[in-house]
């Protein structure tokens, strides 16, 4: 990676031209196969974040994995991804986008292929931390890419898809690591969880090189040793104690490191302004939290996107512990949630959210509520099964509202020559807030469980999720109207 110092790029003029006018460099089914490849990629990533969950007991039994190996075998991969995203995003606007998505999907292909062959905890943990830091160069370019290929009249559609690709790829992690671990493909018990990634990324590799153009920012943003350095410590003090607190009772230490990480991220800001006015570009300009949509829609996204965190992780656990569900079985009640998702993402980006806005989160945050307390009380009814088939249904159509509109609504009016630091920082914010729900809230669960019994966990982390999407319903208040065209109009 080509660094410079802080000193080097004093004479480097800040970008303080316009916005950058939408050009098509490829259209028709060239642009269409571009996008696939790209939602190829995003699948992948997140299907890798949750994929391992329910193979831990298999993998410990095989490799003779301690605890603690197991626990980073979960942690280490959202560590180094969320540790890399602002940083991958302005290395495409760099040194290309498409020649960044390529070497992130090469090096995500290997990882996986590494983690499939493992031969003891140890390497299957270094393994995974590569994963991550892979899929920190590859999920930044797709976002920016969408910005750069489709043209405002054309977005909400494209975003409608990689959206429902998105709702999609969260759940399927658990279902297809149940499947593929329990059918013990081809005798290799767990590890075609990952081997399956291999000749996925062979394939987005070929379709990146032939279908993707290549793009670069017209003014990139030198990638300083000082900026990215107090970046990627300032996020990791934060992750670290997010993503291992949890298994080790929360130790002082850990909210220490929590403190260092915002007194650093708050170090971070202040440098980018200096920068900025120096009149030098910044790895992550002020001007982008300017555009008010952007500012105030991401702070909605958050405040929605911490619950979710949770929501998976106790949901999951309460069915194995309070009905003694097994792996497999638990992991195929997400279905109907993965088959509502997809719809109500794809009207929300193409349709509701051009003509409704910011009510559209609202409203997919009163049917998530909806879809929780059903949840709560299927739980307690005759046929709970059938009832948790409907209640995670309904959930599915506000999860999918929300995360369908939320990307489109708080990107929509980020300039084009913006568009890798937006992305950057738009997936920084969701890795983070999904961290602090598992953790956050799968703490409430656990501790209250140990010592109230679990269906008190589990009533005391399902208010905290409701009051959470309450909240990030109310903040959504504060959006502005925006102008965005339907897709087709």
């Amino acid at each position: 990676m080509t660094v410079t110092s802080e000193a080097a790029v004093q004479a480097q003029p800040a970008d303080t031209r316009s916005p950058e006018s939408w050009a098509p460099s490829i259209s028709g089914r060239a642009r269409t196969i571009a996008l696939v490849c790209l939602l190829a990629a995003s699948f992948m990533e997140l299907m890798d974040a949750t994929v391992v969950n329910v193979a831990l007991r298999t993998m410990q039994a095989d490799l003779g994995a301690t605890s603690s190996a197991l626990q980073w075998v979960v942690a280490g991969y959202p560590l180094s991804y969320a540790i890399g995203l602002i940083l991958g995003a302005r290395l495409g606007d760099r040194f290309g986008r498409r020649r960044l998505f390529v070497i992130g999907l090469a090096a995500f292909g290997a990882a996986s292929l590494a983690c499939g062959l493992a031969a003891d905890p140890g390497q299957l943990v270094a393994f995974r931390i590569i994963q991550g830091a892979a899929a920190a160069l590859m999920v930044p370019q797709v976002l920016t890419n969408i910005q750069v290929l489709y043209s405002p009249e054309e977005r909400g559609k494209a975003m409608g898809m990689f959206t429902s690709v998105i709702g999609l790829a969260a759940v399927s992690g658990p279902v297809l690591g149940a499947v593929i671990t329990s059918g013990d493909w081809f005798g290799m018990s767990w590890r075609p969880i990952f081997l399956i990634n291999v000749p996925l990324a062979v394939l987005a590799i070929v379709a990146a090189r032939a279908f993707i153009p290549e793009t670069r920012a017209a003014h990139s943003a030198p990638i300083t040793i000082g900026s990215a350095a107090l970046l990627g410590f300032s996020l990791a003090a934060i992750m670290l104690p997010i993503t291992i607190g949890p298994e080790h009772d929360w130790p002082g230490w850990g909210f220490g490191l929590i403190i260092a990480g915002v007194l650093g991220l708050a170090a971070f800001a202040q440098q980018q302004l200096s920068l900025q006015r120096r009149g030098v570009e910044p790895m992550v300009p002020p001007a982008l939290f300017q555009t008010r949509s952007f500012a105030t829609g991401l702070a909605t996204f958050a405040a929605l996107s911490i619950p979710t965190g949770g929501y998976f992780l106790v949901q999951s656990l309460q069915v194995q512990v309070s009905m003694n569900w097994s792996v497999l079985h638990t992991g195929l009640m997400w279905i109907p949630f993965s088959l509502a998702v997809p719809i109500s993402a794809g009207l929300a980006a193409t349709i509701l959210a051009p003509r409704f806005g910011k009510h559209v989160l609202q409203v997919g945050a009163a049917i998530f509520i909806v879809g929780m307390v059903t949840m709560y009380f299927a739980e307690a009814s005759s046929n709970p099964a059938v009832w948790f088939a409907v209640a995670l249904f309904v959930s599915g159509l506000g999860f999918g509202a929300i995360v369908g509109s939320a990307g489109l609504l708080v990107l929509n009016d980020v300039p084009v020559a913006l568009a890798g630091a937006a992305s950057g920082v738009f997936n920084t914010v969701q890795a983070l807030s999904v961290a602090i729900g598992a953790a956050a809230i799968g703490t409430v669960y656990s501790s209250v469980g140990a010592s109230s019994g679990f269906e008190s966990g589990y009533r005391g982390a399902l208010f905290i999720m409701i009051g959470l999407v309450a909240v990030g319903a109310v903040i959504a208040q504060s959006m502005p109207r925006q102008q965005i065209v339907a897709a087709g109009a």
